[in-house]
């Protein structure tokens, strides 16, 4: 049956001339070129709320009725075209939709709500208007396609059936995209899986998402109808969207609403003097201790300044990523699904049920599209903008960790799979947890010696923490008491009193808002601090022959610094700002970048993971390899006595050299042809 729209076309005619006059001339510049008249809902709200919410209960008619009311304006454009636009609406109310809360009640009619990309299928070609010609009479048909369409099987002027042969050629085509979106990660809560739809782009709206994009959709919910198998037919629909708008919200932004009434609370929270050991002590409160831990995971959770650029353009990483290493059973899990519950936006992945693709970009085949290859986003890039969790690191394959370096230090991943060529952004802050090779972490022995970690992923942390099993009765009896009084439901710690902590729904929207409104610029003094404990500690390893810190270390002071004021919602990093991210710097430093054989920092501990001792000791070998070598070129086997004294003319004492021949003989690297003669394995 047909439905009158006159009265709706009269009512968009009246808002159009009114409110859109000069935006409607806008586009009739730039027609065809760009073909969508964005309407901002709100505004024909206020019009009239009547024909408002006939557009979300009957979307078909009042799209319609919008777009012809635009035609029957006779815009002039450029000659041979006609002036026939989308109409696209935009800020409906989307706040408080979910994917998982459309139901059919909601068919056919126009919703909103906000979504991340997982995936995207190539652009195919829709007909828009065929062309039908009659083969007998010749005579030519131009339908117009729409929802629901069956093609003619008569032709209307010569009365004929199965005369009629739509022409390929002639016909007109229309651009479409199929996506798919999942809920938001933030706003999953409860350990319940992220809901997916698929979605269909039209015409302009093509090409304009990406995988990991964080988009505002308005479309119409419609049903797909089952396939016939086998002559039997099961009336089982699926859904998808049609969209009507989709805007990319760009922002990193933390999608959490937070009214008036709770930015002037925060703002007001913010000035409390103990704001920082408040947001602290709200990290994993369960776990006694750990101060300087849970300190680290409170900056990351803050982050430091945004959008800051080199010359050149290059943007600079403000994320910052943390390592926990260490004995198992001392809570490192704990601490890493505290933060996942708490951070506003964050993905949590677990050891060896976790992928490289899976991690970054994974190539599959193309079930929305013609059964081709596309790419689909993975863990690091739907949480850009947030915090990743990977526990277990160092249970995840060598290959698959690897795809871990670019994703790190440049927040970008580029691919190169099944013919694809692309990047994606993962402006992502990760928090890692490792265990030891041997089981317990043993502080006597360098990083690199405990870890399968590559030293150069294991640079680009910008902190990294032991967490040791430590056996000090007095400390034991306070972990026991704190454990213990958890269990009987009682806040009391022993000899602190009550510790003043936030709900974590506070401390969320808290984190969100200094997110999204507070950026910290460096000071002067802030600078100074900073300046002078980098120059103090590479001036110290000069003289000492070792490399304390490196300039990627100072970038990560900066960020330290920037979320310490952040954390108090301060535009400005002062000099307690900088002395509190030299303070947690230096911990780290004296538990990991200690050369464990002369005290010294040395942060090649991380960086190659072998400080000036080892590698001073590998040159030794080295040079005791080559005498050895030399006495073979003359002579069957090498005299041990002989090789001791020609290594004294390279300054190497007699206990070092032999030292250094047992420890050769022990790896395998020379053997004992005969007593007190060696060759080495493998050279004639």
């Amino acid at each position: 049956m047909e439905v009158d729209i006159s009265p709706s076309v009269s009512l968009f005619n009246e808002f159009f001339t009114t409110a859109y006059r000069n935006k409607i001339n806008q586009l009739a510049n730039r027609y065809p070129e760009h073909a969508s008249l964005f309407v901002d809902y709100s505004e024909l709200e206020k019009m009239d709320p009547g024909i408002a919410d006939a557009l979300i209960h009957t979307p078909d008619l009042m799209i319609e009725a919008a777009e012809e009311a635009l035609r029957q304006m006779n815009i002039s454009v450029a000659a041979g075209v006609r002036f026939a636009p989308h109409v696209r609406f935009v800020n409906l109310p989307s706040e408080d939709k979910l994917i998982e809360q459309l139901n059919s009640r909601n068919i056919n009619e126009l919703v909103a709500f906000k979504a991340v990309v997982t995936k995207r299928a190539e652009v195919m070609n829709r007909v828009k208007i065929a062309l039908y010609k009659c083969e007998l009479c010749e005579t030519e048909f131009k339908l117009i396609v729409v929802k629901n369409f069956t093609p003619p099987k008569r032709c209307e002027n010569c009365k004929k059936f199965g005369t009629l042969k739509q022409s390929e050629e002639e016909s007109t085509y229309v651009d479409i995209q199929k996506a798919e979106v999942q809920e938001l990660l933030e706003r999953v809560r409860g350990g319940a899986p992220a809901a997916h739809i698929e979605i269909l782009l039209e015409d302009d709206m093509v090409n304009q998402i990406a995988p990991g994009d964080n988009i505002d959709i308005a479309g119409i919910l419609r049903l797909r109808p089952p396939q016939k198998m086998k002559q039997k037919q099961d009336f089982i629909y699926t859904r998808y969207i049609e969209i009507n708008s989709v805007r990319n919200l760009k922002k990193d932004f933390e999608e959490i609403e937070i009214t008036k009434e709770e930015e002037r609370r925060l703002v007001e929270l913010s000035h409390n003097p103990n704001i920082g050991d408040m947001v602290v002590d709200s990290i994993a409160p369960s776990i006694y201790g750990h101060s300087e831990v849970k300190r680290a995971l409170a900056l990351q959770l803050f982050g430091g300044t945004r959008g800051k650029t080199m010359r050149g353009g290059m943007t600079i990483r403000d994320d910052i990523h943390v390592l926990l290493i260490g004995d198992p059973g001392i809570a490192k899990s704990r601490f890493i699904q505290s933060v996942s519950e708490i951070a506003p936006k964050s993905i949590y992945v677990s050891g060896k049920s976790v992928s490289g693709v899976g991690l970054t970009v994974a190539a599959e085949r193309d079930e929305l599209g013609d059964g081709g290859w596309t790419l689909k986003a993975g863990a690091l890039v739907l949480a850009s903008g947030g915090t990743a969790q990977i526990d277990e690191f160092d249970k995840i394959e060598e290959e698959d960790r690897a795809a871990l370096h670019e994703a790190m230090e440049t927040q970008t991943i580029s691919v190169a799979k099944a013919g694809m060529v692309a990047k994606f952004r993962t402006k992502t802050a990760i928090l890692a947890a490792a265990n030891p090779k041997y089981g317990r972490f043993d502080q006597t022995k360098n990083l690199g010696d405990q870890f399968d970690i590559p030293p150069t992923l294991l640079s680009r942390f910008d902190l990294i923490f032991a967490i040791v099993d430590v056996l000090d009765e007095e400390k034991d009896a306070k972990l026991a008491t704190h454990i213990l009084n958890t269990h009987m439901g009682l806040d009391r710690d022993g000899d602190t009193g009550v510790s003043e902590t936030l709900e974590k729904d506070l401390l969320r929207k808290y984190i969100a808002y200094a997110r999204r409104k507070v950026s910290p610029k460096l000071t002067k003094e802030a600078s100074e601090k900073i300046k002078e404990y980098y120059v103090d500690l590479r001036r110290k390893s000069k003289e000492a022959g070792s490399v304390a810190i490196t300039p990627r270390y100072l970038e990560g002071l900066v960020r330290l610094a920037e979320a310490n004021a952040k954390m108090r919602l301060n535009d400005i990093v002062e000099g307690s700002d900088a002395d509190a991210a030299v303070a947690l710097f230096t911990y780290v430093m004296q538990q990991i970048m200690t050369d464990k054989a002369t005290g010294l920092f040395d942060v090649d501990v991380v960086t190659t993971g072998k400080p000036k001792s080892e590698r001073d000791k590998l040159q030794k070998a080295d040079t005791v390899m080559d005498i050895i070598r030399d006495h073979l070129r003359k002579n069957d086997t090498a005299d041990i006595e002989e090789v001791v004294a020609d290594s004294k003319s390279y300054d190497l004492d007699e206990t070092t050299v032999r030292r250094i021949i047992s420890e050769l003989l022990r790896k395998g690297v020379i053997y004992e042809k005969e007593y007190g003669h060696i060759r080495i394995v493998g050279e004639k």
